[in-house]
């Protein structure tokens, strides 16, 4: 078998029906539209909010509306990675939020901190914080520091 002997089924493929061309080719004039109303205008369809008396199909789902999709008691982290504080702090420094905001390295201070495993660290440092990742805990105690979580 060669590239050109490759077919479609028969069947598989048809030609797009040309409507509007004359009255020879079957759909001329309305092309297949009917006479008058709605259906016969361009652009119709309307808008999803258009559906001639029932409840609208938007308004027909079950989830709640204005707020999104964001549960309503998650919790957002500030997340900092242990390249990030091999860079700001030095070796036996307390890694603490207070400190890390002096660092400037929290997007919301009123939000907890998490420490993340991106990265390697040479120096031991103290890290108090809300939530250290697995990765990041081994990597901490490895280089000689410690982790203390808190509330």
């Amino acid at each position: 078998m060669k590239l050109h002997d490759l077919v479609p089924n028969s069947g598989s493929k048809k030609n797009r029906k040309r409507v509007g061309r004359g009255i020879s080719a079957g759909q001329g004039k309305t092309a297949g539209r009917g006479t008058k109303g709605q259906g016969s205008r361009s652009g119709e369809g309307g808008h999803l909010y258009r559906q001639g008396g029932n409840l609208p199909f938007y308004r027909r789902l079950p989830f709640m509306r204005g707020e999104g999709f964001t549960p309503p008691h998650q919790v957002d982290f500030n997340e900092v990675n242990l390249d990030q504080l091999s860079q700001a702090f030095k070796a036996g420094e307390d890694v603490t939020p207070e400190a890390l905001q002096k660092a400037h390295l929290l997007r919301d201070p009123r939000n907890p901190v998490v420490v993340l495993g991106r990265g390697d660290l040479q120096v031991a440092l103290k890290v108090r914080v809300q939530r250290v990742s697995a990765g990041a805990r081994a990597k901490i105690e490895k280089a000689g520091g410690s982790v203390e979580v808190i509330e």
